[in-house]
């Protein structure tokens, strides 16, 4: 009998060519990637209380202390989303199994987590222009002395919600929800269209006539 397993497409498997060939196009300067997706648990527990450490034993690395902050784990990160809120990845473990580890540490010490591996899609933003594009649809300072490495914040990029991880200087991460990943994509091809090569701003080439065609006279022209 043949196996009717269906195996999981990447959210944006259809946009994965244009990235890779704009990508291409400016080597050296922006790269824009698709990144796997990870299992990932929405943890809440009291920052005041054992909670916290109790789950960093259980997942091999700290939490972050500081609002709006990221730290690393031994196969993802930890970010801090609000004062009793973390975001939990693992691209190692499936993601109920993920889901059940953080949830007992958490639970006994009344925290919970949750499954939200299908919630978000990532992509990665890499290369010298890759704060500058950003920047241009995002309202949060992203230089590197504000916006350094281990920082994160959830922001607006263009009009839709992203989680923004700060990584390297050139190396930043955008976790978008899942339904806006296609029009964040989108948003970043059309937005890293002014740094290829021979781009013009506001340039728009003359209307050429078509061959047999007389060119029609402007407005006003006897």
């Amino acid at each position: 009998m043949a196996d009717r397993t269906l195996a999981p497409a990447h959210p944006l498997a259809s946009r994965r060519t244009t990235l890779t060939a704009l990508s291409d196009e400016l080597t050296g300067v922006l790269s824009l990637e698709l990144e796997n997706p990870v299992a990932a648990v929405d943890l809440r527990v009291d920052p005041r209380g054992d909670g916290p450490a109790a789950v960093a034993a259980a997942v091999g690395g700290p939490l972050p202390a500081r609002p709006d902050s990221w730290t690393a784990l031994p196969a993802g990160v930890a970010l801090r989303l609000g004062p009793d809120e973390w975001l939990l990845t693992d691209a190692v473990a499936r993601a109920e199994d993920w889901e059940f580890h953080v949830d007992e540490a958490a639970a006994a010490h009344g925290g919970t987590a949750v499954d939200v591996s299908a919630q978000r899609t990532t992509l990665r933003v890499r290369g010298p222009a890759a704060r500058e594009l950003l920047s241009s649809g995002c309202a949060i300072d992203l230089r590197p002395a504000s916006f350094p490495h281990g920082r994160c914040a959830q922001t607006l990029l263009g009009q839709a919600a992203v989680l923004l991880v700060a990584h390297e200087i050139d190396d930043l991460q955008l976790l978008v929800r899942t339904s806006f990943a296609g029009y964040v994509a989108d948003w970043l091809v059309d937005a890293a269209t002014e740094f290829r090569p021979g781009f013009r701003p506001g340039f728009r080439p003359e209307p050429q006539p078509q061959p047999g065609l007389r060119p029609q006279p402007s407005r006003g022209t006897p």
